[in-house]
């Protein structure tokens, strides 16, 4: 059967903690938790450091990302709030092709 994945307990969005966008990628993801290691270092602050680490273990597995982000879903929310980030751009092409291809009937 299929792996299954637990997340650690976070007290936010593992995204909020390393301060990466919803659409950042592995690499974006990598540079941020070193920026953050950097930023605190276990030595002098290690409940940062326990949850910095815990954000990167749940952000560096696709399966686990994934399902860190379902769960973090407001159930209450409208469907559409949660698309937010996501609207395609619209492009103006102007009324050029339309009337091309009304011509042609």
């Amino acid at each position: 059967m299929g792996r299954s994945y637990t997340l650690p307990a976070l007290k936010e969005d593992p995204r909020k903690i390393l301060g990466v966008s919803n659409d950042g990628g592995d690499k974006d993801i990598r540079v941020a938790y070193l920026e953050k290691i950097k930023e605190y270092p276990p030595d002098r602050c290690p409940e940062e450091f326990e949850q910095i680490r815990d954000a990167y273990e749940t952000m560096r597995n696709p399966r686990i990302r994934t399902l860190a982000m379902l769960r973090s879903v407001d159930p209450q929310k409208p469907l559409p709030a949660l698309l937010d980030n996501l609207r395609a751009e619209r492009l103006f092409i102007g009324p050029k092709q339309w009337l091309a291809a009304m011509k042609e009937r």
